[in-house]
């Protein structure tokens, strides 16, 4: 068999594209953890995404039918009760406020404005706790898109010191010994900004929704905390 045809059959044989299974598979058994880590945080961040969008969208549905039934239904009580049982916000933030009035009301309502600042204050916390009920596990997107490209880096750091290892072992500075090991390094960090970039997108757009969420509840408690001040003028 002549050179050229040595050359042409070697050409043949090499990969035309990146295999990026090909690529965990050759790489070394740090790299390989740190890719298998971070893949796992990647799937976790896309299952965030949908399950927290799923839930605000269930969430939302769930306060229009009770803010629109709460203002025009004379049966708050039954109508509270109703919504607590099936995981209401809007419902637990009228029934902290409702409820505090209803104990002010009952102590004789010495102090009108005092009592007024405590239906405000119930409504409020309650308020910031649904918000953070909802924002709970975001911040793994948070961790995940601040953490993820250093551990990629680590991993391709490890990988470039390994292809160092290699030259010194074989004594052979050749592109051919230490592309590969360079390129799965890469591979580390590639998987890295995969898991981050998208953690960091739904953090920033996902946040943005619960405070416009938490913005919503704080509206509603203000109208619920001036029908409970006009409810105090009357007694």
């Amino acid at each position: 068999m002549s050179l050229l045809d040595t050359l042409s059959a070697g050409a043949a044989s090499a990969p035309t594209r990146l295999d990026p299974i090909e690529l965990f598979l050759q790489a070394d058994i740090v790299v390989q953890l740190v890719i298998v880590g971070l893949v796992l945080a990647s799937i976790w961040v896309w299952a965030i995404i949908f399950g927290f969008s799923m839930r605000m969208g269930n969430t939302k549905r769930k306060c229009d039918a009770f803010e629109k039934g709460f203002w025009s239904d004379d049966d708050v009580d039954g109508l509270l009760d109703t919504r607590r049982q099936n995981d209401n916000a809007s419902a637990r933030v009228a029934a902290a406020g409702i409820t505090e009035f209803r104990r002010s009301h009952k102590a004789g309502l010495r102090d009108k404005e005092a009592a007024r600042n405590r239906v405000a204050q119930a409504m409020d916390g309650q308020v910031a706790l649904e918000a953070d009920k909802l924002a709970n596990r975001l911040n793994f997107l948070a961790t995940t898109g601040s953490v993820a490209p250093f551990v990629g880096l680590f991993g391709t750091v490890w990988g470039i010191m390994n292809s160092f290892f290699q030259i010194g072992l074989q004594q052979n500075s050749s592109l051919a010994v230490v592309a590969p090991g360079i390129a799965e390094a890469l591979f580390a960090t590639a998987i890295g900004l995969f898991a981050a970039i998208p953690a960091v997108i739904a953090y920033n757009r996902l946040s943005n929704t619960v405070n416009g969420f938490e913005a919503r509840l704080t509206r509603f408690a203000d109208r619920v905390h001036a029908q409970v001040s006009r409810e105090m003028e009357t007694v």
